[in-house]
């Protein structure tokens, strides 16, 4: 009978750290967080391509391994929404620029025509392939 007892605890504490390390966000999980944002494009709001390019998020890889961000989406909290096609590797940063231009590595574009981010009030919301919230940064 204490055998059983003893089977049955570890299974029960088994199970409620799978059910605690489920609801945990993505964020904890996947070691993705958002470094610097850039919201509030400096300089007189013009809406050329280099006043949108001045606004930007900055995703960080803080995970020991790359990681596949292809499907993740990047959105603001109107719902305009960025796509990630790429891979991020391990301690390595992003920055996603709202205009148009060349992606490289570590910069890429949205390809908007008008700027994304509220100046006075916003919230970035940074979403995995299956769409669970993976990181959340809101500004006032």
């Amino acid at each position: 009978m204490s055998r059983l007892v003893t089977q049955l605890t570890v299974a029960a504490a088994a199970t409620g750290a799978l059910a605690a390390a489920a609801a945990l966000p993505a964020s904890a999980t996947s070691g993705v967080a958002f470094g610097a944002i850039q919201y509030d494009s400096p300089g007189k709001d013009t809406r050329s391509n280099s006043s949108l390019n001045a606004e930007w998020v900055t995703v960080v890889n803080r995970a020991g391994k790359p990681l596949d961000l292809n499907g993740w989406t990047l959105s603001d909290s109107s719902r305009h929404t960025y796509r990630f096609h790429l891979k991020l590797g391990s301690g390595k940063s992003v920055r996603v620029h709202t205009g148009t231009g060349r992606d490289t590595a570590s910069d890429v574009h949205w390809g908007s025509r008008a700027y994304v981010w509220n100046n006075d009030r916003d919230t970035a919301t940074l979403r995995d392939a299956r769409g669970r919230v993976v990181a959340t940064k809101s500004w006032r």
